[in-house]
């Protein structure tokens, strides 16, 4: 097995592995290898024909593909090393990679290494959903690259469960394709995704959302027939007498996102329990030293744009470590308190302004983000409306950390 030594590898050629690539060749790193399992850069972008990416990052919408390419030029034009079509199959804490590629296995002696990995979507078997076991059960992300990337129509008549925003969007896409979108149903008493999509994927084509709602039955043997629809209590069982049958040939799942972190655990990188990504401090460096994770993989993101801003971070941080091995040492802890799900990063350095990323609990509306330390308030955000489906990103600077070693609590107040 030959050895290749490069300055910093970038696992994952979706919309975070672009950026942190392009980022830590900009910011110095001579070396500069990305490695991706599929033929093509992109990732999930090459499957989102709709608008709406790049109006945080470069000020206007564009289509996943525009937006995509926009960085696969950049990364040709400034010379950073592509392997396509090359998975990697070991991972250790001394940043080094064992890659099978076009050219055998290979060994990457890393400086550093980013972990942009991405996420993946839930399954019917990972919600336990009753029933047989028909055709024409997907995945919403698997009928989105079906109809956009392969022109192949999946169905006449479609019940989507989950309000996630690719669920939402395929509602859409399915009606403007001749399919009759029969509803979508979400278990929450709340939608998981944006309200821009509920409005203009669902109510601008009258589309029903029945919410406290899943599904607790599938027919058909062959061939999906049709779903049985049932209300969900405040406790979490089926409401007596709310059962209902709806006719379908397709059941979409846009059931949640999960943050591919094999190759991390393999690392024995600490994982949040909450997020299911790696623990990062302010520089998106994880538990071990020079392995460093943004996007998908980190925290599952509704917009690209954060996305690919944090994953720049890391991969100018990268840069930095693979230079001289130090970063500022974090000191100073980051908690979720009152009404917030999950922060990142979950721990800083005081040495630098610092944008964190959170998520809140339950829906709420005119309320503050507070982040305090100890009793001392050091920064407050009126929030108008607040929802689990929508991140929130704040930025604190750097001279509101100084003068204590209190760790630094985030919550939702009056």
């Amino acid at each position: 097995m030959r050895t290749e030594q490069v300055d910093v590898a970038v696992v994952g050629g979706g919309p975070a592995g672009l950026a942190a690539a392009l980022s830590a060749k900009e910011s110095g790193a001579q070396h500069v290898l990305l490695i991706e399992r599929g033929d093509t850069l992109g990732g999930i972008l090459n499957q989102c024909i709709h608008d709406g990416f790049g109006t945080k990052l470069m000020g206007e919408a564009l289509t996943g593909p525009e937006y995509a390419r926009i960085f696969i030029d950049r990364l040709t034009d400034i010379g950073v090393s592509i392997k396509l079509d090359t998975m990697v199959l070991d991972i250790s804490p001394e940043r080094e990679l064992v890659i099978c590629s076009h050219d055998g296995l290979i060994r990457v002696k890393a400086g550093a290494i980013v972990l942009c990995t991405g996420c993946r979507e839930r399954t019917r078997g990972a919600i336990r959903i009753p029933g047989t076991r028909p055709a024409g059960v997907f995945t919403a992300g698997v009928v989105q690259e079906y109809m956009n990337i392969r022109n192949l129509s999946v169905a006449r008549k479609a019940v989507i469960l989950g309000s996630g925003d690719i669920g939402l969007i395929m509602a859409r896409r399915l009606t403007l394709e001749g399919v009759k979108v029969e509803c979508v149903a979400e278990i929450l008493p709340y939608p998981s995704g944006l309200a821009r999509n509920i409005v203009q994927c669902l109510e601008d084509f009258g589309i029903p959302l029945h919410l406290s709602t899943t599904v607790v039955d599938i027919h058909g043997n062959d061939r999906v027939e049709g779903v049985t629809l049932a209300q969900i209590g405040p406790r979490g069982g089926v409401v007596r007498g709310t059962k209902s049958y709806v006719e379908c040939d397709t059941l979409l799942l846009s059931v949640g996102l999960i943050p591919e972190n094999e190759l991390a655990k393999k690392a024995g990188i600490e994982l949040s329990p909450v997020t299911a990504g790696p623990i990062v401090d302010d520089q998106f460096q994880t538990s071990i030293p020079g392995i460093f994770c943004g996007g998908n993989a980190l925290q599952v993101h509704d917009l690209v744009d954060y996305a690919s801003m944090e994953s720049e971070k890391a991969g100018r941080s990268a840069s930095t470590f693979a230079d001289d091995g130090r970063l500022p040492s974090p000191i100073i802890k980051v908690l979720p308190g009152q009404g917030i799900r999950y922060v990142v990063p979950q721990e800083v350095s005081g040495n630098e302004s610092v944008d964190f990323s959170m998520r809140v609990k339950s829906p709420e509306t005119d309320r503050y983000i507070v982040f305090k330390r100890g009793e001392q308030v050091i920064r407050r955000m009126r929030q108008i409306e607040l929802a689990p489906a929508a991140m929130i990103r704040m930025r604190v600077r750097s001279d509101r950390f100084q003068g204590s070693s209190d760790p630094l609590t985030v919550e939702v107040a009056d």
